[in-house]
């Protein structure tokens, strides 16, 4: 049986930003998605996190590349 998870996020994560898309089901079967940008203080961390639960996202991918 195949796992499908309603509610997840990609973070995009720089130095100095982390970039997160959220997508989420409608009401008419489709989907919705929303994108934020947060910073990298530990207060911009505490409102990504925030930011996840009140979406109730149950999944995260995170995506981030070093220069």
């Amino acid at each position: 049986m195949e796992r499908v998870f309603d509610r997840v996020v990609g973070l995009d994560v720089h130095k100095d930003t982390v970039v997160a898309c959220v997508r989420l089901p409608r009401g008419d079967g489709g989907r919705t998605a929303e994108t934020a940008t947060f910073g990298t203080t530990t207060a911009d961390l505490l409102g990504l996190r925030d930011w996840l639960a009140a979406h109730q996202v149950q999944v995260v991918g995170m995506e981030s590349t070093g220069a």
